[in-house]
């Protein structure tokens, strides 16, 4: 007997219904080469009663990780985690599946072990977005850690006065990395998903810009260009599926055709870019920062190669501490044309 197909995001259908009644609205700009979100705006709608519920989720989130000390925090995060995982079966069925595609190999127990402790990472993103959004720098900082001669070495290439494109990945605690990368080294720019939601992309520029400079759009490479050209730091994460058009299909763990976009590529073009990975590992309570030598001989003429190897790093940040990955989205969704969707229970 065939399985039910799984219904992923009912909510369209409530944001359609939002805005036929006229209750959202949106604060994001539009269009390409836009420029940079510099600041949060606060605008006179974003107050009524239909955003209220969203502002007790904020206000709920900084109570949480502003009085609770961080060992209850995250145990509160792995407990989240769990309960998530036993209520939203499509996310939990993309995670089992994620895990089957990049590790063919592993034991069936082994991946069941992991997408565990997967969703227990998952459970304290949350929270750890809020420490990223509403910690102090100095309370941010006791719970971090950086290789002395790595800090050492990523402060000389900020002040060679050189772009610098910070290579990293989708962790679960992605926010910290990028405010702390701003704390040791140098505040930059990042690249982010702007909401529609106008109380939710409030209180991501609001977090995000706490130590950072400004944001620019994903969908808005003439800003990032901008950016690399006045030297500036820009975060970017190139390890989502973004569909065909501006991808190529690379090997991505245990997916030899994963699509993957060029945009390292494409960026590192500008002159005189650097690349260099950087990400964070949760550890014992501290967040250790990791920042590599820039990559040499890069880019290429080659995007496929170029991104082949783009594809290699984010292999080896992910494998050291592969439940802190989010393997929650549909890195392998888009297929080449002829091959059968890899999430076959999903429903489209």
């Amino acid at each position: 007997m065939s399985k039910k197909p799984i219904e992923l995001h009912p909510s369209w259908q409530k944001k359609a219904r939002e805005e036929r009644e006229n209750k959202r609205f949106t604060i994001v700009q539009k269009g390409w080469g836009k420029g940079f979100v510099s600041k949060a705006t606060l605008v006179k709608q974003m107050f009524h009663p239909h955003f209220w519920g969203a502002w007790f989720c904020i206000f709920l989130l900084w109570l949480t990780v502003t009085i609770l000390p961080y060992p209850v925090i995250m145990f509160l995060g792995r407990k989240l985690g769990r309960i998530l995982g036993k209520i939203s079966p499509s996310r939990k069925y993309v995670l089992n599946r994620n895990l089957e595609l990049a590790f063919p190999d592993m034991s069936k127990e082994d991946r069941e072990k992991l997408s565990l402790k997967v969703q227990e990472n998952s459970g304290q993103a949350l929270f750890e977005t809020g420490m990223a959004w509403f910690w102090s720098d100095r309370r941010l900082l006791k719970h971090a850690c950086i290789d002395e001669n790595q800090r050492k070495k990523a402060l000389e290439i900020a002040a060679s006065n050189r772009p610098i494109l910070v290579l990293t990945a989708h962790f679960v605690h992605l926010e910290i990395m990028a405010r702390l990368y701003a704390l040791y080294v140098t505040p930059g720019i990042g690249v982010y998903r702007p909401t529609d939601h106008p109380v939710w992309e409030w209180a991501q520029v609001h977090g995000r810009l706490r130590d950072n400079i400004a944001l620019v759009d994903r969908r808005d490479p003439r800003s990032m260009i901008k950016a690399l050209m006045r030297n500036l730091p820009i975060w970017y994460a190139p390890d989502q599926d973004y569909g065909p058009k501006a991808s190529v299909f690379v090997p991505f763990f245990g997916v030899e055709k994963t699509a993957t976009v060029v945009g390292t590529h494409n960026l590192a073009r500008v002159k005189n870019t650097q690349v260099q990975a950087s990400w964070t590992i949760r550890k014992n309570g501290k967040y250790q920062l990791f920042i590599d030598d820039p990559l040499d001989n890069f880019p290429t003429d080659d995007e496929v190669l170029d991104t082949i190897r783009i594809n290699k790093v984010i292999e080896k940040m992910i494998l050291m501490a592969p439940e802190q990955y989010l393997w929650l989205h549909r890195r392998f969704k888009t297929t080449p044309e002829g091959e059968s969707s890899r999430y076959p229970l999903i429903k489209h």
